[in-house]
């Protein structure tokens, strides 16, 4: 898998756009290993300014900036092939969020930051936990 190129921002001087950051979405997903695109089929991916209230609420957190990504769905490990789906799974990520820990963190390239939120939710589609997750943290290096 190659990295993911952050210098491919149309003007660095100013804030990615919505359009951008799902642009980068997308080539992170492009790179995931086919096995992992396999089973993502039908889940939707989504880039947003914020989270919504709900989506805080539910999570208990009252600052929308501490959430960069969330997988809302049922994982694959819990599903049966006698579900009917109900509605789609989606990998929300969360532009002002994930563009605040980019500048606050000064050591990671924009589209790798993306890559990152964008593989943790799709590895919550997967099924697995946090632990697990941190297990493959470079999957887009």
């Amino acid at each position: 898998m190659t990295a993911p190129r952050d210098d491919a921002l149309p003007d660095p001087d100013i804030a990615p756009s919505l359009a951008e950051l799902e642009r980068l979405a997308a080539e992170a997903y492009a790179r995931l290993p086919g096995e992992v695109r396999t089973v993502c089929q039908g889940l939707a991916i989504r880039v947003e300014d914020f989270p919504t209230d709900e989506m805080l609420d539910d999570l208990g957190l009252e600052d929308p900036f501490e959430l960069t990504g969330l997988y809302d769905g049922r994982a694959l490990t819990e599903r049966s092939v006698f579900d009917q789906p109900t509605r789609p799974d989606v990998v929300w990520l969360f532009r002002r969020p994930i563009l605040e820990e980019w500048i606050e963190r000064g050591d990671v390239g924009l589209a790798r930051l993306v890559a990152h939120v964008l593989v943790h939710e799709i590895a919550h589609h997967l099924g697995w936990s946090d632990d697990d997750i941190r297990d493959v943290d470079d999957w887009t290096l």
